[in-house]
């Protein structure tokens, strides 16, 4: 049976289980795979690995992995959705701003300075200004909204999708405290994820990627929320399982996904096969998510139909479009046939 290790998004494997225990005993602080896992899983939790490792001080967790409010969620709709966040009292969620569609009167609201993790929240001025330096580098807003719940009882806010599309909920516990997406697909989380950003190291992958070399990385141990267009696909690609993706229809994939470019046949199908110069090549084991019907698709689709950009100006057919353009057609329709 072959075992897979990852370290900081550093996939190494396959290995028997010697090799495998050999090294869980230099770093414990890694997560492991084999086939029968659902999913990664902490390598000082798995027995196989360090029953015969020495004594040794129980790891301190990964520090990537933060204390997030733990929160209930309901998402509503099919085409346009919403989720609503149920808070206890003190508990706290953060969005980005705009995203608010309703909240109880005693959900307090308030905006704060940097990305809204535990670390940026409790540190002193540098660490919101990193935090905000982040953000600013992924194209968001220098603040974002924390929503508190300061009454009794339960409470609840609720956050909107900006386009057509699905929300997807992601435990960032479940995968291994770190996420991987497209730079505007977060919507809103748990107080306490961080929301930083994700360096491409090929310099390929980040030319022509589709978000260049910068991507969100989220990071901690609460709920995620994240928006993504049309149909979400979620797949679990087995060690070295690899899938072609048109490079717009990444929504998000675990850090042990490895994501490179790779070029769309010859020059022939890359010019005139309607797909692009270059698709990613997304290589298991984990997880990912992707979309039918990426924003700048859509958007794409809506600018060439408008009329100022030589769009159709009528609705219902092509004779409609070719009476208001003036063409013959429209002429004959319209009573000029001398």
């Amino acid at each position: 049976m072959k075992w897979f290790l990852s370290y900081d998004g550093k996939q190494f494997g396959p290995m028997d289980i010697e090799q495998a225990r050999q090294h869980a005993r230099a770093n414990p602080n890694g997560l492991a795979w084999r086939e029968g896992f659902a999913e990664w899983v902490p390598i000082c939790k798995l027995v196989e690995l360090t029953a015969m490792a020495p004594a040794m001080p129980t790891p301190p967790p990964p520090p990537n992995l933060r204390c997030a409010d733990e929160i209930d969620y309901k998402v509503y709709g099919s085409e346009m959705q919403f989720v609503e966040i149920e808070l206890d009292p003190g508990e706290s969620a953060v969005a980005e701003a705009g995203a608010m569609m309703y909240k109880d009167s005693y959900v307090d609201m308030s905006a704060i300075f940097g990305d809204g993790s535990a670390k940026s929240s409790q540190g002193g001025f540098f660490d919101k200004l990193v935090g905000a330096g982040k953000r600013i580098i992924t194209g968001e807003s220098l603040f974002m909204t924390v929503f508190t719940h300061k009454g009794n009882g339960k409470a609840h806010v609720a956050f909107g999708a900006p386009y057509p599309g699905n929300i997807i909920p992601v435990n960032l516990k479940q995968a291994g405290g770190q996420l991987i997406c497209q730079k505007d697909s977060f919507l809103c989380a748990a107080k306490g994820v961080s929301i930083g950003i994700f360096f491409q190291r090929k310099i390929l992958t980040g030319l022509f990627g589709g978000e260049g070399f910068i991507m969100q990385k989220l990071e901690g141990d609460g709920m995620a929320f994240l928006h993504a267009g049309g149909t979400i696909v979620e797949r679990q690609l087995q060690p070295d399982e690899t899938l072609h993706v048109d490079t717009g229809c990444i929504v998000a994939f675990e850090p042990s996904v490895q994501f490179e470019i790779q070029q769309a046949g010859n020059i022939k199908t890359a010019l005139f096969g309607g797909e692009g110069l270059f698709f990613a090549v997304l290589r298991g084991p984990g997880k990912i998510w992707l979309q039918s019907l990426p924003f700048s698709r859509l958007a794409g689709r809506m600018l060439a139909a408008a009329p100022q950009h030589g769009g159709h100006k009528g609705e219902g057919s092509a004779i409609g479009s070719a009476i208001l353009g003036g063409t013959l057609l429209g002429g004959i329709m319209g009573g000029d046939d001398d």
